[in-house]
């Protein structure tokens, strides 16, 4: 029996394709011959030994993570969250907007020249790759000391999810820096396609600097629920053990 191909296809992974102009998703493979090309002899034995590892933690149920734990848990992501998409879509507003370099004698329109130069917008998308960087790896990891202290099952997971992360990556660590080439690409077709616009209207709604910011924004938006995924996943892990939880507690004391 095979995996689904398309199991939760990721919107990022859309995106590239559409702007690839070609199907993101022809591999005829399931999910785990995919991965299989990610996971190396010496990344399986690692696997095999956190298996074995983890199968001598007590399987039966401790103490389920308390409501209050979990919802101050589903804070945190959500706040995390929050910040990242404010710092992507604020940074994008004031890019399509009426932003001006600031000299002594005042603001000064930047010249077509400027504005038609790559350069600005992959230093834009790789401080808010850092951005991501410095904010969901630690959730992240205070996400499994939380599960990994509240139940042994959960505590299973949470060993599994950091060998996983631990393998898969330098494989991100190639992969995303990637990124900003695929937009270079799109940048340069969207200036040779309107070489010929008055500069004043590139940036007015419609415009071609318009356009390539909503277009940068929606591919890191993209990014950011790509990097978020384990987490959402922990955090999914987390609820259902609290909701078992309360279950048990409702057949004791009904």
């Amino acid at each position: 029996m095979y995996l689904r191909r398309n199991f939760n296809s990721s919107k990022l992974v859309r995106l590239l394709g559409d702007a690839s102009a070609v199907d993101a998703d022809t591999s005829r493979q399931d999910i785990a011959e995919r991965l299989s090309a990610w996971v190396g002899v010496f990344d399986s034995v690692t696997l095999h030994a956190a298996h074995q590892s983890i199968r001598a933690v007590v399987s039966a149920d401790r103490a389920e993570p308390p409501s209050a734990r979990a919802l101050a848990l589903q804070e945190q992501v959500h706040r995390v969250r929050s910040v990242l998409e404010k710092a992507i879509t604020t940074n994008e507003v004031e890019a399509g907007g009426d932003r001006r370099s600031r000299h002594a004698a005042g603001p000064v329109e930047p010249t077509p020249e400027e504005q038609a130069d790559f350069a600005p917008q992959r230093q834009r998308y790789l401080d808010q790759q850092r951005n991501m960087d410095l904010m969901i790896g630690p959730l992240r990891a205070n996400l499994r000391e939380a599960l990994a202290a509240a139940s042994p099952r959960l505590r299973q997971l949470a060993a599994l999810d950091a060998v996983w992360e631990q393998m898969l990556e330098p494989h991100e660590r190639r992969l995303l820096p990637t990124m900003p080439g695929f937009l270079e690409r799109r940048f340069q077709q969207l200036r040779n396609d309107h070489a010929q616009d008055d500069p004043a209207a590139w940036r007015r709604p419609g415009g071609w600097l318009d356009v390539f910011d909503r277009t940068l924004q929606e591919v890191l938006l993209a990014e950011l629920d790509a990097r978020l995924q384990p987490v959402m996943g922990l955090m999914e892990a987390w609820n259902s053990g609290a909701s078992r939880h309360s279950n048990k507690e409702v057949e004791k004391h009904p």
